[in-house]
């Protein structure tokens, strides 16, 4: 029996019932640019403020990041004033988690809206904010960061935006710097209906001829209104 109190049932709800008005839009296949934009930003305007409207907004960090932060301590926390990126930052708090543990935070959202909410969440937050696509990001912040974060992006993406997505994100990182990747997972050969298209370890290995080598892996499941959902977690270094 599910222990949600009934503040938690009705949050649900509209999460399910938004859920199901998005993946009726336009663009909610993932392969097209144009109408991929078009969709990521329906979904931050038409929310009306409801946190709930917005599928994988959970207004906390993520377990899984801050569990690995907390694993990877440092006098002035792991970041120690190095600088990270969080792609897709959605309302904001990966991002602050990692600005939280010492980096220099700089976390982009294809969504304006998205962006917009973050900032009125986070009014003193010392992260950098900015409105931005992953494949047409500024050329300065190609192999400029100590860490890139990247959780959910790539299995809200199908067809040629999928494959493209493992170079942008791994062209983000310095030499010697860490990724962090965690997504839905599936078997490899497993058939999959989305959106989100969870990801296979034989399409993670693509990091790999990006210059990254994995430094960990480890399985983990959340659970959400019954439903047990595999995830992968995997942590790469990018070669000097």
């Amino acid at each position: 029996m599910s222990e949600d109190g009934p503040e938690e049932l009705d949050f649900e709800q509209r999460r399910a019932a938004a859920r199901a008005r998005l993946n009726a839009l336009v663009g909610a296949d993932g392969d097209l640019p144009d109408a991929r934009r078009t969709w990521f930003e329906q979904v931050y305007d038409l929310a009306g403020g409801d946190p709930a409207a917005i599928p994988w907004a959970d207004l906390a960090p993520k377990p899984a990041l801050v569990e690995w932060l907390a694993g990877n301590p440092g006098q002035n926390g792991p970041g120690q004033g190095r600088r990270a990126v969080d792609i897709a930052c959605g309302l904001g708090d990966n991002a602050e988690a990692l600005s939280a543990a010492g980096y220099r935070t700089t976390a982009f959202d294809l969504a304006p809206g998205a962006v917009q909410w973050a900032r009125r969440r986070f009014p003193s937050s010392s992260v950098d904010y900015r409105v931005g696509d992953l494949f047409d990001l500024p050329a300065e912040w190609h192999g400029a960061f100590d860490l890139v974060h990247e959780y959910y992006t790539i299995q809200a993406l199908s067809g040629a935006l999928r494959a493209a997505a493992f170079g942008a994100i791994a062209g983000l990182a310095a030499p010697g710097a860490a990724l962090f990747v965690v997504c839905r997972s599936r078997d490899d050969g497993e058939a999959c209906d989305g959106p989100p298209w969870p990801v296979s370890p034989g399409e993670l290995a693509a990091f790999e001829g990006f210059g990254l080598d994995i430094q960990s892996r480890r399985s983990f499941v959340t659970e959400k209104s019954g439903r047990v959902i595999p995830h992968l977690e995997t942590v790469y270094r990018k070669r000097p």
